[in-house]
């Protein structure tokens, strides 16, 4: 090997594990899948269990009483869902993230990795309290859209700490959020399609770019 060549070799060997110590590379892009499987599956479910009409208007049922105040039996049931749905998701990614660390003979948590996580939940939390804040004053149609705003926007800030795909999957979260502003009555399908279709083409699009 000529010393040209060991050259390249060494500053690729220098650039990759700058990259690894700075960005959290574990995310895994089957997870991104079954993550959107399991939230389009939780609306299908929400849908058929409470009997809802497939219309703009289900949301507004679901969440209103007659008398226009909240519903705070379906608004407990609608969170202990979305809940659920959480803790599903974070427990799917936790596990393949670990695994794929694994494979890739990387560290799964380590400075990098709680960096990525303090920036993602940070919006996260906010954004729940917001949440409630919305409820509270009866802005109920306003708040499966700030969820989708809310959690764009932790996946844009956590972006700088690992692969630049979170990125772009923020920015359509929050565009969909605001698009979801405008149309309220429809946030159980813009919920759908931001948590559920979107998480499916990013984890097909990660899947296929870094891990095939």
């Amino acid at each position: 090997m000529n010393p040209h060549q060991e050259q390249l070799d060494s500053l690729r060997d220098i650039r990759n594990f700058m990259e690894r110590s700075s960005r959290y590379l574990p995310l895994s892009g089957i997870a991104g899948i079954i993550i959107g499987l399991v939230s389009i599956a939780s609306i299908g479910w929400l849908y058929q269990y409470l009997g809802l009409a497939a219309s703009p208007k289900a949301y507004y049922e679901l969440l209103l009483a007659e008398n226009g105040s909240l519903d705070t039996e379906n608004a407990l049931f609608l969170l202990m869902l979305f809940g659920s749905v959480f803790l599903v998701s974070l427990g799917v990614e936790i596990y393949l993230a670990e695994r794929n660390a694994k494979k890739k003979g990387i560290p799964a948590w380590d400075a990098t990795a709680k960096r990525f996580l303090v920036n993602l939940f940070i919006p996260m939390i906010a954004g729940g309290l917001f949440c409630m804040v919305l409820a509270s004053q009866g802005q109920v149609q306003l708040i499966l859209p700030a969820t989708l705003i809310f959690y764009g926007m932790g996946l844009f800030t956590a972006s700088r700490y690992t692969i630049e795909d979170i990125r772009y999957l923020g920015l359509a979260e929050i565009g969909l959020g605001l698009l979801a502003s405008f149309y309220p009555a429809l946030g159980l399908f813009f919920w759908a399609i931001g948590f559920g279709l979107l998480h499916i083409v990013y984890g097909i699009i990660i899947y296929f770019k870094h891990e095939k």
